[in-house]
């Protein structure tokens, strides 16, 4: 518990410390969500929630308020009930809560209609996520009404609503040293599964079965979820960007795209390999995968402190235009298709997105109207794609329904760049020789 303890700590003094004179800052934990009937998907706690405090359950909320003299840091949480406990495990009750997730005050979330109106009556401004949550839009008024009501006595109404996502985003963008370890393990249990998915492929296998083997890899490593639905593509399927039916029959010939990557306390990573199902290129799939093989190492090349958000990406482009132009797919002068973007019929995506505790992590991407510049700290994801529509009468037929995508993710060091995302086979030989070691 101790350094993480700090580190929540430390966030929250830096939020604090952002904020307004004379503000409240309020975070609700994520709702339960119904799956169907009576069954919930498994509770998933709010990032910029957990983020600031480290506390899983649900029924919960996070006030912040600068220079409170009772204390700044103040939670609501689910009183302990044997019952309760008994049916949906243990709770950890407002009483442990300032011991064990070091905040200064905590209360019983059902006495919050009680206490919080005359918290947020004491100051002028609230920030908190507008627009993410209509019940919780909806509670945050009701708490303004009931001051309002009191205003004749003296309590005064915040004047002033400001969006809390901005001030912790900025902070969530730049990872620390434990967050980034928590990274490298996320990434490090999913080179695993995209390993052993790898060595299990062969022909009239169903792509479901390539993803159980990812799961049963992600789970026996204590990861209880991935950190979004894993794509597993083979053949035309490959093409379709955020294909996730995975219930076709992996045919001879077929290159197969696996997408997918676990979530590791919280933290996610995010991987896609692109393999020949029976081991072996063909060579119109081998000469795809070689430049995009190609474009990757030039954008993870271009990641590094000072360049702008969209080096990687344009680097990306330019390897593909030029790559796609010498096997006769595109036609023209590369720097006339990258101008005209002809380039987005085969490569369609950018380069990549921010990594952390969500798979598309937040912060911007531009500041101003500009690319903004990485710094060390923020991971971001390197993925280019060559997809050749299956119906694409324009190119010869041998190279239709060829999808290739290769994707790593990539932390910002104070000297360049380091990739999180190690030890799973990349190139055309290190793929054809790890699936001929694995033959069955």
């Amino acid at each position: 518990m101790g350094s993480n303890f700090q580190e929540m700590h430390k966030r929250r003094k830096e939020l604090m410390a952002q904020m307004e004179p004379s503000s409240i800052a309020l975070l609700a934990a994520a709702p339960a969500r119904a799956r169907n009937s009576d069954t919930e998907y498994p509770y998933r706690q709010n990032s910029d929630f957990y983020y600031l405090t480290g506390f899983a359950e649900k029924n919960a909320l996070l006030a912040l308020i600068p220079g409170r003299k009772q204390g700044e840091v103040v939670l609501f949480c689910q009183e302990k009930d044997k019952l309760k406990e008994l049916w949906e495990g243990k709770l950890l009750g407002p009483e442990a809560a300032c011991d064990e997730l070091g905040v200064d005050d905590a209360f019983p979330i059902t006495d919050i209609d009680e206490i919080l109106p005359g918290m947020i009556g004491g100051c002028d401004r609230v920030y908190y996520a507008m627009g993410k949550d209509d019940q919780f839009d909806s509670k945050v008024m009701d708490w303004v009404k009931v001051i309002r009501k009191k205003a004749k006595m003296g309590d005064h109404p915040p004047n002033e609503f400001l969006v809390l996502d901005h001030l912790l985003h900025e902070l969530r963008l730049v990872k620390s040293t434990a967050e980034i370890k928590l990274m490298e393990q996320a990434a490090k249990i999913s080179a695993e599964g995209h390993k052993r998915a790898m060595a299990a492929c062969k022909p009239g296998l169903k792509e479901f079965e390539l993803e159980a083997e990812l799961l049963y890899t992600f789970t026996r490593n204590g990861s209880r979820s991935p950190a979004y639905g894993s794509i597993v593509g083979a053949g035309d399927n490959a093409c379709t960007l955020h294909y996730d039916s995975n219930n076709c029959e992996i045919k001879e010939g077929d290159l197969v795209l696996i997408d997918a990557g676990c979530e590791f306390e919280y933290y996610a990573s995010d991987i896609t390999r692109t393999f020949p199902a029976s081991g072996k290129f063909s060579p119109e799939q081998q000469a795809i995968y070689e430049i995009v093989l190609k474009a990757q190492d030039a954008a993870i090349e271009a990641v590094k402190p000072g360049a702008a958000w969209d080096a990687p990406h344009n680097a990306s482009v330019k390897v593909i235009t030029q790559g796609l132009v010498k096997l006769g797919l595109l036609k023209g002068r590369p720097a006339q298709l990258i101008k005209s973007e002809a380039y987005k019929e085969f490569y369609m995506h950018r380069v990549g997105h921010w990594l952390g505790m969500d798979v598309h992590d937040v912060g911007d991407y531009k500041i101003d109207d500009h690319w903004r510049l990485l710094e060390a700290g923020m991971v971001t994801t390197i993925e280019p794609g060559i997809y050749i529509a299956p119906n694409n009468r324009k190119v010869a037929k041998k190279w239709r329904g060829i999808g290739v995508r290769i994707e790593d993710d990539v932390l910002v060091t104070k000297t360049g760049h380091k990739v999180l995302s190690v030890g799973i086979p990349r190139t055309v030989q290190e793929i054809e020789s790890f699936m001929a070691e694995s033959i069955h």
